[in-house]
Order: C-alpha cells, then structure tokens, then sequence
C-alpha cells in the first residue's frame, strides 16, 4: 500500500468511460452466481463467449506479501464463486483497518488479442458476496468493472480503470450507483462528478508528484446542500438565497441553551439529559487510555494544588495553605464528577480566584476583620446569587460568549500557567545560586566552616570538640551544615553559598520534559514503529516523559527540589480550624456588607466557569452526551457553601487543565487505510477518569513516600507545556504570528481567502490590547474589577460591529445570536451571501482551534 494521495487523472480517460458506460452492457442487480455473458447471449458468438468465460474465470495474481506456498494453497482452494471466503483471511491486520461492512470494487482491465472492440461490463450485484480470490482482500464484492479490448491500447485501458476506481471511492458517486435504476442515472452521476471536476492546467505540474490529500475535506451531504442552494438561488433569485444562507450562518441555539421560562426549567432539562448517559458514564470508562488520563492528569493536579496552596498560604497568612487545598481539590472534584452535567470539567484553584483572596486578607488585615469568617459570609451570598442565576437560566446569555471572548480567557489562563512555571524555575536559580566566575586554580582557597561562637567572644570556638553522635567527638568545624545551624552556629567561608548545579541540572529537567512531552505527544504521526505501539506511546507521553526524567534525576544523585505532600491531617495555621463559624470576632453588619464582594466574585465565578464550559462543549468535539451548563453552575455554586463553612479554597473550572483532560481522551478510528491520518471519533465521555483523580489527590497525604522521589522542575515543564499547547491551539496564536511573517510566506488560512489581511491585523491587535488589559489588572492593585472585565469583553466583542462587517466577522469570530433572527435584504444579504454559502467548510475549519490539540 502507497502513502495516500490524490488520484490525478487524464480529462480524456473520463469522457472515454462515460462513452464505455453509455455504449457498453450494465447489468444492475444482477445475481451472483449468474453468468456475466448470459445477459446479451445474441451479442457475441459462442466461440467468443467461451474465450471470454475461460479469461474471466481465471485465478487472480495478486501482488502480496504472503508466502508463496500459502497463495498457491489459497488459490487452489478458494474458487471463483459466490461462497464465503477463508475465515482466516476475513480476520487479517488489514481488515481491522476498515470500516464495518466496507466492500469491495474490482477494476479489471486489460487487452486480448481475440477481440476487435473493446468490452466494457459495469455490474452491480443484488447482495454484496465474497467472490473467492477475486479481490485481494477478503471482503464482499458488490460492484465489478470489467474492461477488455484489441491490443495496442492497453495504457488507455489503464486510465479508463483508474478513472472508474477514482468514481467508485468518490461518496456521492457511490450513493448514485447504489440507488441506479437505469443506465442513463450512471451516466448522470458521472456528469455531476465532472461538474465538480478540477483540471490542472498541463506544464504546471509534474504528474509523477503525489498531491498529498486535504485535511479539510467536503463531506458528500454539504456537496449535495451546495448543489440545492445554487439550484434554489436560481430559481427565487440572489436575495432569497442570501436569506437562507444567513439563517445556517449563524451558530444556532443548543438544545442545552434555551429558555424554558420556567424556573429552574433549564435544570431540570438537564438533569433529565444526563441523567439517561449516567450509567454509560462509568462503563465508557473501561479503555487503556483511561489509565493514561489519570496518571496524566492526577499529577498534573497535584502540582496545580501545591503551588496554588503555596501561594494561597503565602497570601493569607497560611490561613488557607497547601493541605487545605489537598483536601478541597480532592472533595470538591469528587463531587462534582458524581453529579455535574459535564464531568469532564477539572476543578481547581485558579489564578483570578488568588488575587481575590489576596486582596480580600489584605483588606481583612487592614480593618481587623476575621479573614475567614469575613469570607465565609461572601462565600453564602456567592452560593445564594448563584441559585438565583440557576432558577432564572441565566446560562442562556453564554451564548453571547463569542469565541473572541473564549480565546481572550483561554489565552490569559495559558500565559498564567507558563508565566507561572518560567518563574517558579527562576526562583529555583536564586534558592540554589550558580557559582559563577569559578576559577579551578582557586579551588584551594575556597572553604566553609561551622562556627559556634556566641555573641561576645573574642574568639571563634572552633577548637573546642562536640559530641556529634554517639560517642565521637569533632571538631564544629567540619560538622555539616544542618547540625551547625542546628546547634545555633553559623556558616563561615566563600564556598558556603555554593551548591553544585542544582539550578543548571533543575533547568535541563525543565526544558527536557517540555521537549519529551510535546514530542512524544505527536509520536502518533511518525513514520517509525507500527500503528498500535506509537498510539499507545502518544497516549502515555506524559507520564513517559516524567519517568524518564525521574529516572535521570535519580542516577545524577543532586538534592534538586522535590515534590513535597503533607503527611499530617492538620490545618496548615493551628489558630484555626476545621468549622468557620458566622459569628464570631467580626461585627453583625458584616453579613449584610459581604453583599458587595459577592457580587464580584459571583461574576468571576459565572464567568469562569461558563467560558470553560463553552470552550468543552464546543461541536467540534463531538459530544454525543451533552452539556449541562445549568447543573454544572448549581454544583459549583453548592459547593462554595461547604468549602466556605470549611475554610478551604474556592473551587471553579480550571481551562487549561479541563483542555488536557478532554485531549487525553481523544477517540481516534483505527479503522483507516494504510497511512492515512485516523479520523477524530470524538472524547471518551465518562466520569470515572476525574472520580479517580481526585480520589488519588486526597490519599496523596497516604503517598509522600512514593511522591518525594518526582523533582519539581519536572512538574513544572509539565505545566509549560500544557500551557504551550493550549496557547497554539486557538485561531488567536496563527493571527499573531501573521503579524511577523511576510504576505508571501502566510499559511494559506481560509479567512484569509475572504477577509483582507489589514482587517484581520486590526482584529488580532484589538485581541492583544485586551489580553494586555486583562494581565494588567490582574497584577495591579485594580484586580479588584478583574471580575467585571471580564465581563466587558462581550460589550467589547459587540463594538466590534460597528468596524468589522458580519462578513469578516462570521470568518474571524462567531456571529452573535440576535442576527440570526435579523433580516437581511439588498446589498447586504449580497455581501454576505458568497462567504456564508461556505459555512460548513468554516465550520469544519475552526472546528480545530480549541483544545483538540492542547497536547
């Protein structure tokens, strides 16, 4: 089998072989086991009957790399007639690679030196029947192109049988012969495949090159909608055409999005939709690459819980520290995988939520107001306003979540996780300082000492001996480092600060893991190995890349930082404890003051948790359960009650992470033809791949022993490159770098075939000043509005337009739901007509910007 291509075929081999169907015999629903001949018997003579019988009826010769003994044994064995064929052969490698009920087309050509014209036979049988060794492969045959003629022309037979195999694998020809009823019908699908038919022009391509085949494919019913929208355009004229092609534009309402107008009607709808998959939610669990999530991502947790926990502790006074955010990660996302209406969603602390915390103990502090009771109170309201937004479907508005908004949060989440890890390892460098400016010949004269001098001396006691351990007695001068400081003693020397490439080893562990991960990754498209072990090795590559890491950081033998888990159920300040109560250091106004910050945080909270979600549930997915936008809000809002009475974190959608869990269990088809790409199926729908994680997080305290041996620099490359991979994955990241690159060098991206190029600089510049804007106020004091700019991002993506047409914008961005209902007449409806009568190739085009490939 060759590297799959486009078929080039010669214009002329075309018209011959609608001649060859329009003057030669098709026999339509004919029986198996009868004889082709028999159908004209006053055509032919009988002498010529019986040489083309005893041709036709030859054993094959096929081209293979089976043993030659077993071919013969196989052709001796297997006659040509409509039997069932060689068990054995119908469970061979390449069967696995096709389709359920795939069948087989036979092209046979040829000359003959009996014959003076050509013979040209098109049959399609009534049932699909294995025709012995006819075919190579051991499948049903249902359609048999024959053609045999005079010699001398045996390179048009060719052509004419190349162009027949090229109309037999086309689907919308396949569906024209399967429901032929006449002769004439054959003849008009291969009409219509010449109506839609490319020529390239001769002298300006070598047809020896293989043109390699599209990515973006048309799919047989959009041709088919393409061929009754020109028809219909026609008939009612331009502007009725422009109408109905807006109304497919526009990305419709989802089931899951509609008002009710009732309360809690949305809930309720949602519940009985999940509620019909909860069953199938742990069964579809039961796959090899689930194992592979959950290793995946339960570290991938883990280390989003230890350095959120950190910084929350540093932040609050350790108030709220990395045990608490152990216990909230594990209990909160246990829930809701149980009983959430997408639980393929990651629940973590996120970056917006820390610098609220951080403001609100900041103002805590600054009024004397107890932090965590204070927080309680902002936490209920959050859970109050939160059912109020459920009951009154307030998810319906998501729908005005654009992806101009998706991407401006997707990016900033992303920049938040790399810019995270890149400064995590540079305060690696300042713990484990470089000796820079090392001289080997000063090696004498670099030295560190213990010095147990107590304030006053005159001079160092550094002659006198200490019991070190047992009975041995030494000098303090050579104890180590941490008994001398131990004892209150004090390093002495120029070497002291020295420690041996800790930080250059911690950077190499870094960048490596980065570079295995992401390589490793896209193992699966190689062309080295069989198909089964580098999926197998694409769907671990993360936890590859770790071991192969751990492994190298244990066989150097440095002290580089390691995972450190707490070992003690605890609270991480002993001035507090497990139960915050309302009423305590604080005053009784509080409760009614808290209203103010709730509101906030409820916006941050609706609008991070609502992005995520449609970033999830995007159609290019291919979710076939569902989403659940009003129940995941519910069990989000609920549980802000029990971590707030808690004093654990606050707990929504993490976007990066949720990204990688949803790429981690990417369904592919393994049924493929050899070397062609496998089809993207859709995501592996279930609730166990997240119950288990999180399970795993909370008995991670049980697991420090074994957790210890995975050095932090690992981690960390693990979060640039999740962070990397969400970050190329949106539309945003290619208009970017079209900014750097010349007009002759550009991609041959699709909006750039219908929007100008200064146009869609514009729009990646207003992209930019926003997400500038976002990271600006969230690192300022002003982080206090973080929440509401959020917001303002849909009024931002509504300004747009009034400077881009619904043209640029339904290429650059998605059209917001009121102009689906708009008319459109005049010139408008013109402009806008030829872009939208494309909406399933944009479709399918941005149907790869989010997340499919955030590893």
């Amino acid at each position: 089998w060759s590297t799959p291509h486009v078929p080039v075929l010669h214009l002329h081999s075309l018209f011959e072989l609608r001649t060859c169907l329009q003057e030669g015999t098709v026999l339509l629903d004919l029986d198996a086991h009868k004889k082709v001949l028999s159908a004209q018997p006053d055509v032919w003579d009988p002498e010529l009957q019986d040489c083309l019988a005893t041709l036709l009826l030859c054993q094959p010769l096929h081209r293979t790399t089976t043993a030659p003994l077993r071919v013969l044994t196989e052709l001796s064995l297997s006659p040509c007639r409509g039997t069932p064929g060689n068990t054995a052969g119908l469970r061979n490698q390449f069967k696995k690679k096709l389709l359920p009920g795939a069948e087989v087309a036979s092209v046979m050509v040829g000359e003959v030196d009996f014959l003076k014209k050509p013979f040209p036979v098109f049959l399609r049988l009534r049932e699909a029947v294995t025709l012995g060794s006819l075919a190579e492969v051991a499948l049903p045959s249902r359609f048999l192109f024959i053609l045999l003629g005079p010699q001398a022309k045996v390179k048009a037979y060719h052509e004419i049988g190349r162009a027949m195999a090229t109309l037999l694998t086309d689907e919308l020809f396949q569906r024209i012969a399967w429901q032929a009823k006449h002769q004439q019908d054959l003849i008009a699908g291969i009409d219509e495949f010449l109506d839609e038919l490319t020529v390239l022009p001769p002298g300006k391509w070598d047809l020896s090159d293989r043109i390699p085949p599209t990515r973006c494919l048309s799919s047989p019913n959009k041709r088919i909608s393409m061929h009754l929208r020109e028809w219909k355009s026609h008939c009612n004229g331009n502007t009725t055409a422009a109408k109905d092609r807006l109304s497919l534009a526009h990305l419709h309402t989802s089931e899951e999005l509609e008002r009710t107008g009732r309360l809690f009607g949305g809930l309720i709808r949602d519940i009985r939709r999940k509620a019909h998959w909860y069953r199938s939610d742990f069964s579809d669990a039961m796959h090899i690459q689930c194992l592979s999530a959950v290793l995946y991502i339960y570290l991938a947790t883990v280390t989003n819980a230890i350095t959120f926990g950190g910084m929350l502790g540093d932040a609050t006074a350790n108030m709220q520290g990395v045990l608490e955010s152990f216990l909230g990660t594990a209990f909160t996302g246990s829930i809701f995988c149980l009983f959430s209406g997408q639980p393929l969603t990651i629940l973590s602390s996120t970056g917006p939520v820390l610098v609220f915390e951080r403001l609100l103990f900041s103002f805590s502090e600054d009024y004397g107001l107890d932090y965590l009771e204070f927080r309680l109170w902002i936490g209920l309201w959050v859970a109050f306003f939160g059912l109020v937004l459920v009951a009154t479907e307030a998810s319906h508005l998501v729908q005005y979540f654009t992806r101009f908004t998706e991407e401006g949060f997707c990016a900033l989440i992303s920049l938040i996780f790399i810019y995270d890890s890149l400064k995590k390892m540079l305060s690696l460098a300042e713990a484990f300082p470089i000796n820079w400016h090392y001289r080997a010949d000063d090696v004498t004269l670099y030295s560190c000492t213990c010095n147990l001098s107590v304030p006053g001396e005159s001079q160092p006691s550094s002659q006198c001996l200490v019991q070190a351990s047992g009975l041995l007695l030494v000098s303090p001068g050579i104890l180590c480092p941490r008994p001398c400081l131990g004892r209150g003693g004090h390093l002495l020397g120029n070497s002291c600060p020295y420690v041996p490439d800790i930080a250059l080893l911690s950077f190499l562990l870094f960048g490596g893991t980065f570079l295995c991960c992401t390589t490793l990754k896209h193992f699966k498209s190689s062309r080295y190995f069989p198909t089964g072990f580098r999926k197998l090795v694409s769907d671990f590559s993360i936890i590859l890349a770790i071991l192969i890491f751990c492994a190298i950081d244990a066989a150097l033998g440095l002290e580089t930082p390691k995972l450190l888990v707490p070992s003690e159920l605890k609270p991480t300040n002993p001035m507090r404890g497990w139960i915050v109560f309302p009423f305590g250091a604080n005053p009784w106004w509080i409760c009614l003051a808290a209203v103010v910050p709730a509101i906030l945080v409820t916006i941050l909270i609706f609008m991070d948790q609502q992005i995520t979600a449609v970033i999830l549930n995007r159609k290019e997915y291919k979710l076939q359960k569902g989403a659940g936008f009003h129940l995941d809000f519910l069990c989000v809002s609920l549980l802000m009650i029990v971590t707030s009475v808690m004093g654990l974190p606050w707990y929504v959608s993490a976007t990066v992470i949720s990204l990688a869990h949803m790429e981690s269990l990417r369904k592919e088809s393994t049924a493929s033809a050899p070397g062609e790409q496998p089809e993207f199926l859709g995501i592996r729908e279930q609730r166990l791949t997240g119950l288990v994680v999180f399970i795993l997080t909370g008995v991670s305290v049980f697991m420090a022993p074994i957790l210890k041996y995975i050095p932090m620099p690992v981690l960390y490359g693990v979060f640039l490159h999740m962070g990397v991979a969400a970050l190329n994955s949106i539309q945003f990241m290619d208009r970017v770098r079209l900014l750097l690159m010349p007009a002759k060098h550009q991609p041959d991206h699709l909006y750039l075939r219908h929007v100008p190029l200064r146009r869609v600089h514009l729009f990646t510049f207003i992209q930019l000043l926003c997400l500038a804007m976002l990271w600006v106020i969230k690192s300022t004091m002003a982080a206090i509005v973080f929440p509401v700019m959020l917001l303002a991002l849909v009024g931002i993506r509504k300004a747009l337009e009034c400077i881009f047409s619904l043209h640029d914008l339904s290429w650059l961005d998605n059209i917001m739901p009121e102009h689906g209902c708009r008319r459109v007449t005049g010139s408008a409806a013109n402009r806008i007509a030829p872009s939208l009568l494309l909406q399933s190739e944009l479709m399918h085009h941005q149907g790869r910007e989010i997340n499919i490939s955030v590893n």
